[in-house]
């Protein structure tokens, strides 16, 4: 985090209070014994500062609420650093956590700002975390968030889960036993490059190299249905364009040869009366024009 994010603490666009922190901050360290360092609000203050944001939209009142309680997201935020993620951004996501609660939060509840908070700072840092965890997301429903966010602290080491394990999170959590052996699988793997980054014999066992397939490639399918338009229309009218003696050689030949055995052309002479030679002349001349019906569906 470095001068500039500290003194505001993510974009204006995200927000509409912002809390500033007065003094230069270089780093998160600084940030935090910064924070550490703002005063703490008394329950009467806290009631004079809401009532005065929510009555009259006083700005500044709002910042002192979200000022006093900066220490609270530092806080929840160091719990998630397991995580592999940023401290700061961590910190940053709970904070627009923190302005939200402060948005809604209302004196006359009887609760104090802190205990409200809590819930908004951890739900926009679990946000966060699901979304830049892992490329793939490894949790969508209500029962695998769950699920993410309370798996590692009931696993012993790196060994699997006991199915006695596994069955006691899953009536703590009220999911099923199918979900936390999921969930677990989801933990234990890991992100793949669908290509490898170099040029060499890795290619060949990279998942693009037996995830692909040619029969969804768009070149090959632009094939496929043209070779379908050819053979139906194509064919047909071809056909059509032909005597009818050349149309039965082509047939005969080509088409009526369900065996993979067409006829002869010394069977055809012996049918039309005349020299096999005749036939295969014939049988050229009707090819030939066929091929140049069917370039118009090329």
């Amino acid at each position: 985090m470095n001068a500039k994010s500290a003194q505001a603490l993510m974009p204006a666009s995200r927000h509409t209070l912002a809390p500033v922190v007065t003094g230069s901050l270089g780093n998160i360290d600084a940030y935090i014994t910064e924070v550490n360092r703002l005063p703490i609000l008394t329950q009467e203050q806290e009631t004079d500062l809401a009532l005065r944001y929510r009555q009259h939209n006083d700005l500044a009142a709002a910042q002192e609420l979200v000022l006093s309680h900066l220490r609270l997201v530092v806080s929840i935020a160091r719990n998630y650093l397991g995580y592999g993620l940023p401290h700061a951004d961590l910190i940053q996501e709970g904070n627009i956590g923190l302005m939200k609660a402060v948005k809604r939060f209302d004196p006359d509840m009887g609760v104090r700002l802190v205990s409200y908070a809590i819930h908004w700072i951890k739900a926009e840092i679990h946000e966060y975390i699901l979304r830049n965890w892992r490329m793939v997301k490894v949790a969508t429903t209500k029962a695998q968030r769950k699920l993410f966010f309370n798996l590692r602290s009931h696993k012993s080491g790196t060994d699997a889960m006991t199915r006695a394990q596994i069955r006691s999170l899953a009536e703590k959590l009220n999911v099923r036993d199918e979900d936390v052996i999921e969930m677990e699988t989801r933990l234990n793997g890991h992100d793949i490059a669908l290509e490898t980054q170099h040029d060499d014999d890795d290619d060949n066992f990279a998942p693009i190299a037996y995830l692909s397939s040619e029969q969804t490639e768009p070149t090959h399918i632009l094939e496929t249905r043209q070779n379908d338009r050819i053979q139906s229309e194509g064919l047909s009218e071809a056909l059509e364009k032909l005597d009818a003696r050349s149309r039965r050689i082509i047939e005969a030949r080509w088409l009526n040869n369900d065996n993979g055995n067409g006829a002869t052309l010394h069977e055809l002479a012996a049918e039309f009366g005349v020299s096999a030679e005749r036939i295969r002349q014939i049988e050229a001349a009707a090819l030939k024009k066929m091929k140049n019906t069917l370039a118009t569906y090329s």
